[in-house]
């Protein structure tokens, strides 16, 4: 990791850093204790390292290393155009990189929320042993989601309509979503409300909106569907009942493709942004999931 803290900067305070991996460069924020037990954080669409401040708080408190970097397509360092190179298996890789470079090698315990827990599932059925536990925020197993998006009796094919539209070629999303004072990027943050949402969507759409490309690119190389294989792990599963993009039939059928130890949680009047609206909820699920 080449960033080093300064001798004045409290170890609970997040400090930024930034990952030289796989001839990339990856910008993030680090809390907690060097020497804690090392929590990685992965974030979704359309995120940065920051959504987990409130979290990374809690947990530097608790005695964690906790560390969240802006992932492949986000970080200006870590951009490339083609759209192989966001091939599921190279977002996986990136993840276990920046995780072994930060945390020193050690395994580590993987939180994701949004694409990031997709990611996060990969990641337990490819790199098990990479692993000290697994924790999904909003996103079901691939296996499950796929499931309900087939079932006919199911609401979650409705729920996923934006999906085409974020898959859309050229720039009709960007476009689309950036126009009018990005007032469509602003209703992807709804529950989140304009205020939370700003700097995000300020950073996203910098430079004709280069971040938000980077991010619709996960929608358009990456395969939402393919499947990790059963999880072993130690795995706790945080769902909002009021999430209007994952619905109940994938959250409920999760827990199947699980062989390793699981809990299952729903937050009652909770919408899909967990980590920074329902701090206060996850975080004990969380600190109990992780010792």
């Amino acid at each position: 990791m080449t960033y080093h803290r300064k001798p004045e900067e409290s170890p609970m305070k997040p400090s930024p850093f930034v990952s030289a991996v796989r001839g990339l460069e990856f910008t993030g924020l680090a809390a907690g204790p060097a020497d804690g037990p090392p929590v990685l954080l992965l974030h979704g669409f359309p995120q940065f390292a920051d959504c987990w401040l409130p979290l990374m708080d809690g947990l530097a408190a608790a005695g964690y290393r906790a560390a969240a970097f802006d992932q492949r397509g986000y970080a200006d360092g870590a951009r490339p155009r083609e759209p192989s190179a966001y091939a599921t298996e190279e977002l996986v890789s990136d993840a276990l990189a920046v995780g072994a470079d930060v945390f020193g090698g050690r395994p580590f315990h993987l939180v994701g929320h949004d694409w990031g827990g997709g990611l996060a599932w990969q990641a337990a059925g490819s790199a098990p042993d990479r692993l000290r536990t697994l924790t999904l925020l909003s996103t079901p197993h691939p296996s499950a989601f796929a499931a309900a998006l087939a079932d006919p009796k199911s609401d979650q094919r409705e729920r996923s309509r934006y999906i085409g539209y974020f898959r859309s070629p050229g720039q009709r999303a960007e476009q689309g979503l950036l126009k009018n004072g990005a007032a469509g990027l602003y209703g992807v943050y709804e529950d989140l409300g304009a205020e939370r949402a700003a700097p995000a969507v300020r950073r996203l759409a910098a430079n004709d909106g280069a971040a938000l490309t980077g991010g619709l690119t996960w929608y358009r190389s990456a395969s939402l569907l393919l499947d990790p294989g059963p999880v072993t792990l130690p795995t706790l599963y945080i769902w909002g009942e009021r999430d209007p993009a994952l619905g109940r039939d994938a959250a409920e059928s999760t827990g199947r493709h699980v062989e390793g130890p699981y809990r299952f949680t729903e937050l009652s009047g909770a919408g899909h942004w967990l980590p920074e609206l329902e701090t206060d909820r996850v975080l004990p699920e969380l600190l109990t999931h992780l010792v």
